[in-house]
């Protein structure tokens, strides 16, 4: 239960860094999960060209525009301003964006928390010598996206490599700390195999990230963000079958979920 006397900015400003043209679904689910996970702001950093799919699409979302028409191509100023910060959902490959990204690396607030997904994480796999860029960040990798940035190493010891929070998505997700923690998620089921999935788990982390910022350890919060992504999905096959599950029923169910971390 929220605090009565409190307003959308006790409860934090995510900054959202994802898609490009053509690909803009990834940046609209996964600023739709943010909000829906109890940030009090959200803004996404868009390509000139995906600013207006955005703003018809999420209204509730305000944007950062890039200088590139179609691409990511220059991180916004003033990341301080913000409370937590997410990358790479749909941002593709291109010279320009992956030497954005390096910029994002090296100048981000070093104790901002950030979650790096998808494009992200394949940048990153293309200049592993960025990894220790990313010391303290949450990676959330599918089995493949881990391969390439670290091939058959063992996950805990890459946490603790790289001081990196380690998302293993997979049936039963692992969830990896720096000092040897280990989470295993029991939720979900295999109709959230589906596009758009990763995205909103971003989302979610991004959001719960945020609206917890003044009490909750990010390690703690993004095992609780996967084990609520996977509550959204078996909500859905209450209702339907697993074949017909989509991204948007995911975030449709996060209403029915609290996204609140208790204080201890």
């Amino acid at each position: 239960m929220r605090n009565q006397e409190t307003t959308k900015h006790d409860y934090g400003h995510g900054l959202l860094i994802a898609g490009a043209y053509g690909r803009m679904g990834c940046a609209i689910l996964a600023a739709k999960a943010a909000l829906r996970s109890g940030c009090g702001l959200v803004t996404a950093h868009l390509p000139q060209r995906c600013v207006d799919p955005m703003q018809a699409a999420f209204p509730e979302a305000m944007v950062s525009i890039d200088p590139s028409p179609t691409l990511f191509t220059s991180a916004p100023a003033n990341l301080d301003h913000y409370t937590a910060m997410a990358a790479g959902p749909g941002l593709g490959t291109d010279k320009t964006t992956a030497e954005a990204l390096y910029k994002l690396l090296t100048t981000r607030p070093q104790e901002m928390p950030l979650v790096l997904d998808a494009d992200a994480l394949n940048l990153m796999a293309m200049h592993k010598e960025w990894l220790p860029l990313a010391k303290g960040a949450i990676i959330t990798p599918h089995a493949r996206e881990y391969e390439r940035l670290f091939g058959d190493a063992d996950p805990s010891q890459m946490a603790k490599a790289y001081s990196l929070i380690i998302v293993k998505k997979s049936h039963r997700t692992h969830v990896y700390s720096p000092d040897g923690q280990l989470f295993v998620n029991q939720t979900g089921n295999a109709g959230m195999a589906t596009a758009g999935s990763g995205d909103v788990l971003t989302g979610i982390m991004l959001g719960m990230l945020c609206a917890n910022h003044l009490h909750a350890n990010i390690y703690e919060t993004a095992c609780r963000a996967v084990e609520i992504h996977g509550k959204t999905g078996d909500i859905a096959i209450e209702k339907q079958s697993e074949s017909s599950l989509t991204a948007s029923d995911m975030i449709e169910n996060l209403k029915h979920i609290s996204t609140d971390i208790p204080t201890h």
